[in-house]
């Protein structure tokens, strides 16, 4: 059982020249630029409730796996036969691809409920699973933990969110509350980070400066869909196609522009690393979803009812 849960020995047989780029196409979709361009999209031109729950449960199962990669540290498979060269040795168990693909195309599904989408969204969740086993970065063991601290945090993301939960009620209906609560308990979670191994052989440790910008990034993200709503408390009719194509590609290049421009200017002014990414997490968060949409509303491209 050891030997199938960590060997690798039978992925170097499954690679083609044409299976390769599919596998990277997948595993593309587990990195920051993908939801940096797939959340606030979604935002824009399809839901903006289904994509703030979707982007609050990224966020929650992103820090729920870093930090079990620091508690583990497991090493990943051998950089002999790595194809993604982006994991930098960074901690293998439990696959952080996994458990994001799992629990986001999941609720996805769950909250659109058509059967074509649950298909849609179960291939994509197995592509993303599957391709970082194709590529070396990641054992079994790594996928299979991955996917059950999915499916968990998928669970535990049900139950505060059902409507019939009384228990969190206020916390779904007031903003204050949850910025409150992220303030609360960021620096909780800092505190109980799991500390960094000696042992010989640990994986490097990502430590929570990391990945608690992603937390940040949702302060800044319902920070700003308050704004949104207060501006502009219900969505009018859908844009054209053309006006949904200049949103979306206007807004991701103004986006990413701005993510440069920051990242140039807290090097500039010797900002370090964590600082910068807290700043900058919680800017790109308000942009997404009060400032790109004032600017759309401001030129016609999105309607008010």
């Amino acid at each position: 059982m050891e030997n199938i849960l960590y060997s690798m020995d039978w992925v170097l047989p499954l690679r083609s020249d044409w299976a390769t780029p599919i596998a990277q196409g997948f595993t593309w979709m587990g990195y920051a630029p993908f939801f940096l361009m797939f959340l606030p999209i979604g935002y824009w031109l399809w839901d903006r409730d289904i994509f703030t729950r979707l982007t609050a449960l990224v966020a929650i199962t992103a820090v729920v796996n870093g930090w079990f990669k620091d508690f583990w540290q497991d090493p990943r498979p051998g950089a002999d036969i790595q194809l993604d060269g982006r994991v930098t040795g960074s901690p293998g168990r439990p696959s952080g691809h996994t458990q994001i693909a799992v629990a986001m195309w999941l609720w996805l599904a769950y909250e659109i409920q058509r059967p074509w989408v649950w298909v849609v969204c179960i291939i994509l969740a197995f592509g993303v699973s599957f391709s970082r086993l194709y590529l070396g970065v990641h054992d079994i063991d790594d996928v299979l933990t991955g996917a059950a601290l999915g499916i968990a945090t998928l669970a535990i993301f049900f139950w505060l969110t059902r409507p019939d939960n009384t228990l969190t009620q206020a916390l779904r209906d007031s903003v204050i509350i949850q910025l409150v609560l992220i303030a609360m308990l960021v620096p909780i979670i800092a505190a109980v980070w799991p500390a960094a191994s000696q042992a010989a052989g640990a994986a490097v440790h990502t430590g929570s400066a990391v990945t608690l910008t992603v937390v940040f990034l949702l302060a800044g993200w319902l920070a700003g869909v308050a704004l949104d709503k207060r501006l502009a408390p219900d969505r009018g009719p859908r844009p054209a196609w053309w006006q949904m194509i200049v949103m979306a590609v206007s807004g991701i290049v103004v986006l990413f522009a701005l993510r440069a421009g920051i990242e140039a200017t807290a090097g500039d002014l010797g900002i370090g690393d964590a600082t910068a990414g807290i700043i900058g997490a919680l800017i790109l968060g308000f942009y997404m979803t009060a400032l790109a949409p004032m600017a759309f509303r401001a030129v016609g491209l999105m309607k008010q009812a």
